[in-house]
């Protein structure tokens, strides 16, 4: 029989080691690696290619939830973490359990075991864990930051950084300080998320961060553009157009 290859990902010690413990019953289990940072979880996931990992939720540098939204592999995820706010949106992450430090062994065995059904089952789901992050859900805290991809190297964007945001079919082009960079998200998730005093969508296509507007220009019969310290122009829609009045106080 196969073993589970395994990689637990927590900045915490004493929670690896607990979790090692704990993995000791299982002899289908194999630990592959360890990690102590979304950073080198997301390197290790990626060379390893697991089965499943054991993924804390609150880390410095890339949390779990970002690390989810960056990688293209498809293990099955068990989260461990100390905060319970994140329990939504894991099993909007199609998580196969959510363990609330301190977990007791019942409920860890618990969580192993449905694991390891469903990857021996074959019922995994073949959808790369970053395409899960299609939906969030209502109680999920503002976005101050957005971790995106390029080949092999990832980036952290600070909201204040971003000048506006393209939609471009399944995904968003963010335009940001340094360049632009795609990620795979809704506008309106960021129209939701993002500071409604900071950013203002003018377009079913833009979403602009207000401060980069430089002016508004009449565009044709009933059409307006928005003009920005770069010089870019961006199409404004009706709605946009009376939104933006309403922000800029023109």
């Amino acid at each position: 029989m196969d073993k589970i290859r395994t990689i637990i990902i927590d900045d915490e010690a004493p929670a690896r080691e607990i979790i090692k413990k704990y993995l000791e019953d299982f002899d289908y289990i194999d630990v592959a690696a360890e990690c102590a940072d979304g950073f080198s979880g997301l390197k290790t996931i990626t060379s390893l290619k697991p089965d499943l990992v054991f993924l804390d939720i609150q880390m410095p540098r890339l949390t779990g939830i970002e690390l989810l939204e960056v990688m293209t592999e498809k293990p099955e995820i068990i989260f461990t973490t100390a905060y319970d706010q994140f329990a939504i949106r894991a099993f909007e992450l199609n998580a196969i359990d959510y363990l609330l430090k301190p977990f007791p062994k019942r409920r860890f065995i618990e969580a192993v075991q449905k694991a390891a059904e469903k990857i021996r089952s074959g019922t995994i789901d073949k959808k790369p864990a970053n395409q899960l992050l299609t939906k969030s859900p209502e109680s999920s805290p503002p976005v101050n930051r957005v971790v995106v991809r390029k080949g092999t190297a990832i980036s952290l964007i600070p909201v204040e950084e971003i000048k506006y945001l393209e939609a471009q079919d399944d995904y968003v082009m963010i335009h940001y300080k340094d360049g632009k960079a795609l990620k795979q998200q809704t506008m309106r998730f960021y129209e939701e998320k993002l500071s409604k005093t900071d950013f203002v969508r003018i377009h079913r296509s833009y979403i602009v961060r207000v401060e980069e507007i430089k002016r508004i220009e009449p565009y044709g019969k009933d059409n307006h553009v928005a003009v920005l310290q770069s010089g870019d122009k961006l199409p404004v829609s009706r709605s946009g157009y009376k939104q933006l009045k309403e922000e800029l106080n023109f």
